[in-house]
């Protein structure tokens, strides 16, 4: 799924850079995070800039083979699944770090604090009252047929009225240059340990480039996360014990799991290893049962307790639910999450900003057409070609039609598929995401990028300085997902002007 990729223009870089690595540098029609309109550096990236044109192509080289060697030996890893098979694959990093200047970043933060307390209230809002669905703001069958819409939670109370403890939104530019956000991640967010990771390896193997920036932090996160865990415990856990509840090592997340509960110091437990018992949770240990105040789970609902949702579940724990309701367990991100990340009921954010916290959105959606409505199942039909078509439930970039690059036979698929059952996917136009130089044979290439920052929702809200910026690594492409061949990059977030 490669879009065509836009006509380019060749930069001032290229012209600059001689054999170097900057040499032969385009820019297309997309914004570039480094190089302006003139092809010349925007501030915030001038002495990174400067640096690469003094940086040997062969030495920059060796520096990408220690990136992929260091993350080969600590092995960072993520699985891929094809045809029932996973493929392990190293964690792919590009040694050039994106840069985002202070002022955009209090944007950032402020934008996704304020979209969190939204999707918070909106979600305590529709297992309780249901306000915003009888005053018509999102409409009430949206949300009631929705596939995460949990039914068997109307009417319960969750720890400190917090659903979504841990999101990661993802972000992109326009042509622009304006942030829009693309969607809220709000069951089981992935990603976290590789932005920290990204940043560990690129201080080990290229340090020098930390030299002329004050860059904000990130390690923190992990004791972050904790308080949050903490902070939702049971009122009658004076030292709470916190898990985190993964499907186990065959999952392509596993490294997160165990990266986050090494850096927590808490349990990494499956399912087999926690039982129910009078509606208390235990942990089974070598010492005996240890009773289990907070889970962090990265299992999603239909697995979580076969007694409740899948009966064919060998992941969860059985009786988990009633354990929660009961009050006598936590779980971060709470039960029924879901509906408030369904593609479906992303175009109404917006709305429920300004319902529930009375002020305009300070980052706005994609543009996003809804095919249940004729009208606009219409417009999307005749313009397949040019549009990505989603489904709302999936994720990883699966379930995706890129009209640009699809074929013939992909569209009439889609097309009958829209018509069939047009609640189950939006369209939004195909957006040349922002370029970022990337090391591709030797040199830098303008690569797609977007930005998954990382927002806890605790005591108070915390937005991490950064976040996982993912890179569409084929030329053109604008899928940057793992999954699909996507790479990354550390995130500098600056505490103030580079230094000079």
């Amino acid at each position: 799924m490669t879009p065509h990729a836009a006509a380019t223009r060749p930069s001032r870089a290229a012209t600059e850079a001689g054999d170097g690595l900057l040499s032969g540098y385009e820019l297309g029609a997309a914004y570039d995070e480094m190089v302006d309109a003139s092809g010349g550096p925007r501030p915030h990236y001038h002495p990174l800039f400067d640096r690469l044109l003094q940086t040997a192509p062969d030495d920059f080289r060796r520096h990408k083979a220690m990136t992929d060697l260091s993350m080969r030996q600590d092995g960072v890893g993520f699985t891929v699944y094809r045809a029932e098979e996973g493929i392990e694959r190293v964690w792919p990093m590009d040694p050039v770090p994106r840069i985002i200047p202070a002022c955009e970043w209090r944007q950032i933060e402020a934008g996704l604090t304020q979209r969190i307390n939204a999707l918070n209230l909106f979600l305590w809002d529709v297992y309780h009252e249901q306000h915003i669905l009888r005053d018509n703001v999102v409409p009430a069958r949206l949300i009631l047929q929705g596939g995460y819409f949990r039914r068997e939670f109307v009417g319960v109370n969750v720890p400190r009225r917090i659903y979504v403890h841990i999101c990661g939104t993802d972000l992109i530019r326009d042509a622009d240059g304006r942030y829009l956000v693309l969607e809220d991640n709000a069951r089981t967010p992935s990603g976290v340990s590789y932005m920290l990771q990204n940043r560990q390896v690129l201080k080990r193997v290229f340090p020098a480039i930390f030299n002329d920036y004050d860059v904000l932090p990130q390690d923190d996160y992990p004791a972050a996360l904790l308080e949050v865990l903490q902070y939702i415990a049971p009122e009658s856990s004076s030292q709470p014990t916190a898990v985190l509840l993964s499907p186990g090592m065959y999952n392509s997340a596993y490294f997160e799991h165990s990266f986050l509960a090494q850096r927590m110091g808490i349990e990494l437990v499956e399912g087999r290893d926690l039982l129910v018992d009078g509606n208390r949770v235990y942990m089974r240990t070598t010492r005996g049962r240890q009773r289990v105040d907070v889970i962090y789970r990265r299992i999603d609902d239909d697995f979580l307790d076969p007694l409740t949702f899948r009966p064919d579940s060998a992941l969860g724990v059985p009786g988990l639910v009633n354990a929660y309701r009961a009050g006598t367990v936590a779980l971060a991100n709470s039960i029924g999450t879901g509906i408030a990340d369904d593609k479906g009921v992303y175009p109404f954010v917006p709305d429920m900003i300004r319902y529930y916290l009375k002020q305009d959105p300070l980052l706005d959606n994609v543009e996003t057409f809804r095919p249940e409505i004729p009208a606009q199942l219409s417009h999307v039909l005749a313009n397949l070609d040019k549009l990505v078509v989603k489904r709302v439930n999936e994720s990883g970039g699966y379930g995706m039609l890129v009209g640009p690059s699809s074929t013939q036979q992909q569209r009439e698929e889609f097309r009958a598929l829209l018509q069939a059952n047009p609640r189950d996917f939006i369209a939004q136009p195909t957006i040349q995401l922002s370029t970022h130089p990337t090391f591709v044979d030797g040199r830098l290439e303008g690569r797609h990028v977007d930005l998954r920052p990382f927002v806890l929702c605790g005591e108070r809200v915390t937005v991490t300085p950064g976040g996982l910026t993912r890179v569409a690594l084929p030329k053109g492409s604008l899928v940057v997902n793992s999954s699909q061949g996507g790479g990354s990059k550390d995130t500098w977030v600056l505490a103030d002007a580079p230094r000079q």
